[in-house]
């Protein structure tokens, strides 16, 4: 390898190293020119209109919501995979994330590893297929606020609103059924806080939430074996 082309390499890994650490995203397009594969990381909590503390792993929706229209505009990706670890936590900019991978043209695949919680499950669906790791988990529950809240009807019409648009999302977008999905929702036997369910592994593929059960093998796998079917090229 000649001097010029070691150091475009070396720029090249510093500037996906820089990528990763900034957004959890990358291309993952060094071992096949002809299907270049973005990466992207849904980790910890996501953040909406507010920031976070420093203290907390987040995952902030100005810098998904950009990528995922560049990459709808690009030639050179042909796939999304979504790695999912996080505890929820906004849900109309989670909402808005699983909104943009759901209108995507080119095949997406989902991997939920250590956990998809909360506003985390849309997220997990929005993909064309979905998988889970034995371990991974999924918490299925109602909206919950955080500050002040007016004890009003109308305030309790919103919240059935926004609870409507989430379970209407999961159930247009997996194979749970609605009214099983509400069911464990409102479990008061299973958590410890309020109500909800977990799901672990193969209970939430039975539940029809996610696909399969797999690792990042069969992600992989399976998304290559989309972009073949859809016919997606790189164009030169």
């Amino acid at each position: 390898m000649s001097e010029e082309k070691k150091g475009t390499q070396i720029e090249k890994e510093q500037h996906r190293d820089e990528r990763i650490e900034k957004t959890g995203q990358a291309t993952l397009d060094e071992n096949n020119q002809l299907e270049n594969i973005h990466l992207i990381s849904i980790i910890g909590e996501i953040e909406g209109h507010d920031n976070l503390n420093n203290n907390s792993k987040t995952t902030k929706y100005e810098h998904i919501l950009p990528s995922l229209a560049a990459i709808e505009d690009s030639s050179d990706i042909q796939g999304v995979l979504v790695l999912l670890n996080t505890m929820g936590g906004d849900v109309e900019a989670g909402l808005a994330i699983a909104e943009m991978i759901a209108s995507l043209s080119k095949p997406t695949v989902s991997l939920v590893l250590g956990g998809s919680h909360s506003i985390g499950v849309p997220i997990a669906v929005s993909t064309d297929y979905s998988y889970i790791v034995p371990t991974g988990t999924m918490v299925i529950h109602p909206v919950r606020m955080s500050g002040m809240v007016i004890g009003v009807r109308q305030t309790f019409d919103y919240f059935k609103l926004i609870q409507d648009r989430i379970t209407g999302f999961i159930c247009g977008h997996c194979k749970a059924d609605k009214q099983k999905l509400e069911q464990l929702m409102m479990e008061t036997g299973v958590l410890t806080k309020d109500m909800g369910t977990i799901l672990v592994g193969e209970e939430a593929v039975k539940q029809g939430i996610i696909d399969e059960v797999g690792g990042i093998d069969k992600a992989m796998k399976k998304l290559h074996n989309l972009i073949q079917e859809y016919g997606i090229v790189a164009k030169s």
